[in-house]
């Protein structure tokens, strides 16, 4: 007996010892990174950092909240407060769909075809200096939805990316709004902010989303006669799809997405682009982190987003470095998604991006989904 209770305090101790290691080892590693190698990597490692889930709790054991603060500070930001003038943008849709269909023969042109599948989505990798990741654009934006789990929890979890994909039938995705998520703790069954599927208001981010009325008047972004104070509240950074298939971006409650006639939207933000005028960011624009977004260019076609981060082939994005790729693929409108761990993207089956989660993919109330094309029937 005495050589069991030997045993067993050999291994406590070893475990504890170990524990006790790793511990100072990452202290000593998130001090490193917070006081060296200079004054440019501690503040995009902060900003980085405070904008994940879990990371304001490490970086408040080495810095107090005031030097936090003043570097936060630094990354300045002037947004655009705008909703979509929906006139700026054409859907084409039957032109692109034509396009699709009629997709050239000759392996020549094939291999000047944006769309060899001819299914109406185009691939693009993209790369900047700290980042890698995928730009989808869908040629028909009636196509995009909001996919949504069926019933709002604090208790149960949300669905992957790829099983809201499966649940709508769709061919591809990513992740969408913003959900319940305490220190990085969430377990994707509570969104947050407006959520509308398919014409149905899901959530209106006040009332229980599972026992809120369907019936909503203008609100605060016309300029009712709401309260400043109930605007705060009310109001969220959305974007979504109109009955005519426009990507609108603002701010607004949910009596006013419905009343403009949104048919599948999300609360995140910030916006990135509003009416061809992008936000301006300085300093580290809020870090390198995994970013997934959506926009629209002027002739209707979708652009989704997805940049990889928190891994060694690639750090992440900053919201300048989003709407530098978005500007680039000719967008009018454009907003920042849900990032982090939720950063995903599916096409045809295979996992283009894959979320930063490490042991298993993230658990979501929401996404935004891409249906098949219709047939020439």
């Amino acid at each position: 007996m005495k050589a069991f209770f030997r045993f067993f305090g050999g291994v406590l101790l070893y475990i504890v010892t170990t524990l006790i290691i790793v511990v100072l080892g990452l202290y000593g590693a998130l001090q490193l990174a917070v006081f060296g190698p200079s004054e440019h990597f501690r503040d995009v490692f902060v900003s980085s950092m405070m904008e994940s889930s879990a990371g304001p709790i490490a970086i408040r054991l080495v810095l107090p909240d005031e030097q936090i603060e003043q570097i936060l500070s630094k990354n300045t930001t002037v947004t655009v407060d705008d909703i979509t003038d929906t006139s700026l943008v054409t859907v084409m849709a039957n032109e692109a769909r034509e396009r699709a269909q009629t997709a050239a023969a000759t392996a020549e042109e094939l291999e000047n075809n944006p769309d060899p599948d001819g299914d109406g989505i185009e691939i693009h990798e993209i790369s900047g200096p700290m980042y890698h990741g995928v730009m989808m654009i869908v040629y028909d934006p009636s196509r995009v939805i909001c996919a949504t789990i069926d019933n709002y929890t604090h208790s149960s979890a949300g669905m992957t990316l790829e099983a809201l994909i499966n649940k709508y039938g769709a061919v591809a995705g990513v992740n969408g709004g913003r959900y319940e998520d305490e220190s990085g703790l969430g377990i994707g069954g509570w969104p947050e902010g407006i959520v509308i599927s398919q014409g149905v208001l899901r959530s209106d981010g006040i009332e229980d989303p599972n026992e809120q009325a369907q019936e909503y008047g203008t609100d605060t972004a016309e300029g009712t006669e709401t309260t400043e104070t109930e605007a705060v509240v009310t109001s969220f950074p959305t974007v979504g799809f109109n009955n005519d298939d426009i990507l609108v971006v603002g701010t607004m409650g949910a009596g006013y997405a419905m009343s403009i006639g949104l048919r599948d939207a999300v609360s995140f933000g910030p916006a990135l682009i509003v009416n061809g005028v992008s936000a301006q960011y300085s300093g580290s624009s809020g870090g390198l982190n995994p970013r997934t977004a959506i926009g629209q260019r002027e002739d209707g076609a979708v652009l989704l987003l997805c940049i990889e981060g928190r891994k060694t082939s690639s750090m992440g994005a900053t919201m300048a470095d989003l709407i530098e790729v978005m500007e680039e693929y000719g967008a009018v409108n454009a907003f920042n998604l849900d990032g982090g761990m939720s950063s995903s993207m599916i096409y045809n089956g295979e996992e283009l991006v894959r979320n930063a989660q490490l042991r298993q993919d993230r658990a979501i109330p929401t996404a935004f989904v891409v249906l098949p094309q219709e047939s020439e029937d």
